[in-house]
């Protein structure tokens, strides 16, 4: 019973923050339609990072035999997060639609969305193929990962199960770099910071996650790390298979996103200022002109 409690909990809690939220910023903030659910989804995956982090910190810091310790946060949230998954896929979806509707934006569709943006059903095709890798994780997550975390490995490693939960550490860096990208913060301060953060957030607590959980258990089990691989459930190696190349993808496009925006920075024009003939500042990349006084 307290299982069925915990995941309808779940089911309620994420849609309903984000409708809160939605509604909040419509109605508070004279927000659009599209603009404040795509606000509202990167809040609602924010929350559930923080709360799947805060989660993992308590466990792992409460787990000293790292297989036999457990803690009731690790099942409970499990149940808890699990219709996140499957809530984020829609919420991603009307993310998507209501980037159709807005006016221009339909120049950097695919030609088949374009002769179709009032269709639901060309708009879920063009969502699916530009989304695939990421609604394929989220039904992974709920399909696989799911019963694998709450069933499969029948009581034991919660401090490894902490640890996964730690990788959301990078979710609220990576949901409010989109936030700035949207509306044409990229060159802001915060911007900058805030790719730092989500360099080096992604790359501890994502990239180097994976094979830190082997290496823990090659140290609490005295075996060599290549030997964790012949001993460890099967259920474990092919999570690690099938997601690790994924955040290896991600972090890559994190990569190139921050060296185009710096190489961008470099080539940038130089802004000095040459006096023209008819006694006017000019700036050397001819974006704005200052009047002098002439006596």
């Amino acid at each position: 019973m307290w299982a069925l409690t915990l995941i309808s909990a779940g089911s309620v809690f994420f849609p309903g923050l984000f409708l809160l939220s939605k509604l909040t910023l419509r109605h508070m903030m004279g927000w659009g339609e599209g603009d404040a659910a795509v606000v509202s989804t990167r809040l609602v995956s924010s929350v559930q990072a923080v709360m799947a982090s805060s989660a993992g910190c308590v466990i792992v810091s409460s787990c000293r035999d790292v297989m036999e310790d457990r803690h009731w946060l690790t099942d409970a949230y499990i149940l808890f997060a699990t219709p996140y998954f499957a809530y984020d896929i829609y919420a991603m979806f009307l993310c998507h639609w209501h980037k159709l509707q807005v006016k221009g934006h339909e120049e950097e569709q695919q030609q088949e969305e374009l002769g179709a943006v009032r269709s639901r059903g060309a708009a879920v095709v063009g969502y699916l193929r530009r989304e695939v890798l990421m609604v394929l994780h989220h039904v992974f997550m709920v399909a696989f990962c799911f019963p694998a975390s709450l069933l499969w490995r029948q009581g034991k490693g919660d401090y490894f199960q902490g640890l996964l939960f730690l990788a959301e550490l990078s979710t609220p860096s990576v949901c409010l770099g989109k936030v700035l990208i949207q509306y044409k913060k990229q060159h802001t301060l915060l911007h900058k910071l805030n790719g730092v953060v989500m360099l080096l957030t992604f790359f501890t607590c994502r990239v180097v996650l994976f094979p830190y959980l082997y290496y823990a258990y090659s140290r609490y089990a005295s075996i060599p790390l290549y030997s964790v691989l012949l001993v460890a459930p099967w259920q474990c190696n092919l999570g690690a298979a099938l997601l690790w190349p994924l955040q290896l993808y991600w972090f890559t496009l994190i990569c190139r996103g921050a060296l185009r925006l710096f190489t961008r920075r470099l080539n940038a024009p130089p802004k000095t200022f040459k006096p023209d003939h008819g006694g006017c500042l000019t700036q050397s990349n001819g974006c704005t002109h200052h009047q002098t006084d002439r006596h």
